[in-house]
């Protein structure tokens, strides 16, 4: 039996994972793969670097630090999250990650990453997240707001934008038990959206265009086709059971820890399924 955990995206929203993926520590549930997206691969990490709690501990610490993420940094460096201080100074001065316990994980984790050229998802494999934090951060980087990120010579962004919930990716790759967390409540579906601003955005990168203009409507099919897996039993689905009000690069840290405690909380209340599932 191969198991497969994946983790869904939503800037501040990955709050939610971080609460679930906690309270899953304390069970110590393992898994074959991780493929997390966006929030999803830079929230994920720390549970196979088993830090309980570090997620929610920086974020609220920092999330109204200048340095962390603001306008004046987007005006300043083109990245609304601010690369060094987010994705160098906090990992590796303030909170330091836990690469020894991270590498000592059996587990792969697999970050998702869109290509800007070709519009398409790649899925690097995370075995060092010191030397490969480049890649976390390009899971990560918002369009719009954010610089591509160079790596090597290609250039990406947010995975979500290729593939925001990659199920399909796991049944091809063999994963028989699969565990998804979304970030939104289940009667949420994408709407349409603005076709002006990838324009403006990207004109050099036509894929790409194509990639974010129909990304609502691959999602949207995603969300049925994983509904239909979890009515069928073969899946297990964890998601908000309420809706709370936080945007993407939220700045309440009350509402930070409003969404961690509702992730905790829905795992608490389908772990037992969950656990009789893996078996």
């Amino acid at each position: 039996m191969k198991t497969a955990l994946i983790l869904e995206g939503g800037g501040m929203r990955g709050l939610y994972t971080a609460g679930v993926l906690d309270a899953m520590l304390d069970d110590k549930i393992k898994y074959d793969s991780i493929y997390g997206v966006s929030a999803g691969a830079v929230f994920g990490v720390n549970y196979l670097s088993k830090q309980k709690g570090r997620v929610l501990r920086y974020n609220k610490k920092y999330v109204n630090d200048k340095r962390y993420m603001s306008f004046s940094s987007f005006i300043k460096t083109g990245n609304f999250i601010n690369k060094q201080f987010a994705y160098y100074d906090v990992p590796f001065k303030y909170d330091i990650f836990d690469e020894e316990t991270y590498s000592k994980s059996k587990t792969n984790f697999y970050a998702v990453m869109t290509n800007i050229e070709t519009g398409e998802a790649e899925y690097p494999k995370i075995i060092n997240c010191g030397i490969q934090i480049e890649e976390l951060r390009a899971s990560s980087a918002l369009p719009f707001l954010s610089k591509p990120v160079q790596i090597n010579d290609k250039k990406y962004l947010d995975g979500g934008i290729a593939d925001a919930i990659p199920i399909k990716k796991a049944i091809e790759e063999g994963y028989d038990k699969i565990v998804v967390v979304l970030t939104r409540p289940i009667e949420y579906r994408k709407k349409k959206s603005n076709k002006i601003l990838p324009k403006l955005f990207y004109s050099k990168y036509p894929n790409f265009i194509e990639s974010i203009n129909t990304r609502y409507s691959r999602y949207n099919e995603t969300l049925d086709y994983i509904e239909n897996l979890e009515k069928k039993k073969k899946i297990i689905v964890i998601r908000p059971s309420k809706f709370i009000k936080i945007s993407r690069v939220e700045k309440d840290p009350n509402k930070l820890q409003e969404m961690y405690d509702l992730g905790t909380y829905d795992y608490n209340e389908i772990k037992k399924d969950l656990k009789k599932y893996l078996k």
